[in-house]
């Protein structure tokens, strides 16, 4: 149950969207997403996300994508109050932040990809954690990019600090273990703030 994890992936897919020096994009969250797998006693596994995120890339090349930790979504109300107390501490927010190659990005046409490393900074519960990772990045449409993880993002729960967190989580449930590296897959979709400029 590593959310920590998630809040990672966020941050690389935002580093690599294509774009004009003087363009800004926007994340949509409608059609953008966040997903980390947790497995308990061994073989239970589970998957969970964020149902909200917001984002945006400025016309520097700065990325922001901001995760309202009280979005999380376990598929189960006592264990995602339970995240928000214990693993977050009552934390509204983690944010990934980067910068983007935009000269480079912007070489891609319609229809054209590309994967890319990427590396920015995940924040959360006032810990700044560097992250890596490779990513898809693909132009569907000319005010529209999307990225996703190229693979899966492999993060484990002593990068933020959150073991502990995590104890008491397995304590309360009554658990033998639950795993403290998580698989991150993320989806993010932004749109150009000019449409066909």
């Amino acid at each position: 149950m590593t959310l920590s994890k998630i809040t990672a992936s966020a941050v690389a897919l935002a580093l690599t969207v294509p774009m004009a020096a003087a363009e800004t994009w926007t994340l949509n969250g409608d059609m953008s997403n966040i997903a980390f797998g947790s497995v308990k006693n061994e073989y239970n596994g589970e998957v969970h996300r964020f149902s909200t995120l917001s984002g945006s890339v400025d016309a520097q090349g700065q990325v922001v994508v901001s995760v309202p930790l009280t979005s999380v979504e376990t598929m189960i109300d006592i264990r995602n109050e339970r995240m928000r107390e214990l693993v977050f501490k009552n934390s509204p927010t983690a944010t990934v932040s980067a910068t983007v190659d935009m000269v480079a990005l912007d070489k891609l046409g319609v229809g054209e990809s590309m994967v890319t490393e990427t590396e920015g900074t995940l924040s959360l519960l006032g810990q700044e954690v560097a992250i890596y990772s490779d990513l898809f990045v693909i132009r569907v449409g000319e005010d529209k990019v999307m990225v996703t993880t190229d693979g899966m993002l492999m993060l484990a729960t002593d990068e933020l600090g959150v073991d502990a967190a995590i104890d008491q989580l397995q304590d309360i449930a009554g658990l033998d273990s639950i795993t403290r590296v998580s698989p991150v897959t993320v989806r993010l979709v932004f749109d150009s703030d000019t449409p066909g400029s």
